[in-house]
Parts: C-alpha cells; sequence; structure tokens
C-alpha cells in the first residue's frame, strides 16, 4: 500500500539539476516552469525545486499511497504530525508530515486514485 518512489530536493537551479542528470546519466525530464523539474529514469522519481517558497530545506523523501485520508489517519495515530495540509500539484495530491524523530517526508496520491 505504501511505497517511496520519489524524493523532492531544494535547488538553486531546477534546470541546471534537470540538464545534469540528463548528461551525466541519460535520465529524461520533465519541466514545470523555471523553478521545478521532474527527472526519471533512476528507479525513484527526483524533483528539484528552485522557487524559494516552496522548495524544502532538506530533502523530501515523498511515499505514494492508495488513499490519501487513509495515510494521514494511520501517520497521526503513530504520532506523526502534519506540516502542509493536503494541496494539489500537476499529477496527484499530497501532504507533509514529521515523524516523530524530527523528519518531514511527503504522502502522495496521483490524480485519478482516491484522495478521499
Amino acid at each position: 500500500m505504501y511505497t517511496v518512489d520519489f524524493v523532492e530536493f531544494p535547488s538553486g537551479s531546477a534546470s541546471g539539476s534537470g540538464r545534469f542528470f540528463e548528461e551525466a546519466f541519460g535520465w529524461t525530464t520533465t519541466s514545470y516552469g523555471p523553478d521545478y523539474v521532474d527527472v526519471h529514469g533512476g528507479g525513484v522519481g527526483l524533483g528539484f525545486q528552485a522557487d524559494s517558497g516552496e522548495k524544502p530545506t532538506a530533502p523530501l523523501v515523498a511515499i505514494h499511497a492508495d488513499d490519501l485520508e487513509a495515510a494521514r489517519q494511520a501517520i497521526e495515530a503513530a504520532g506523526g504530525v502534519v506540516t502542509v495540509e493536503p494541496f494539489d500539484f500537476p499529477g496527484g495530491r499530497r501532504f507533509h508530515f514529521r515523524e516523530p524523530g524530527g523528519c518531514e517526508l511527503a504522502v502522495w496520491c496521483p490524480t485519478g486514485e482516491p484522495t478521499r
């Protein structure tokens, strides 16, 4: 039901980060404007966020869920705290949470799957 399939990194240049992975490893990229690039080809999706109002302070691991609300309930029941309320983005919906040790992660559900 839950798999780690994406990591988002802060970047000073999303397009520069994308170009690097294209050139170094032959991976493909999808640009979502000047401040965000997805990189595909390494087994786990990578995102590079350069928008100063949006970029994480550290790498942000994203966990795929079949049901966003059920994931939230499980996280809160286990002692996690939601730090960013659910929001839509191109391709899906996600929220961020902090686990009891202090790390922030995200849970996401692609568009078209149950988000409740």
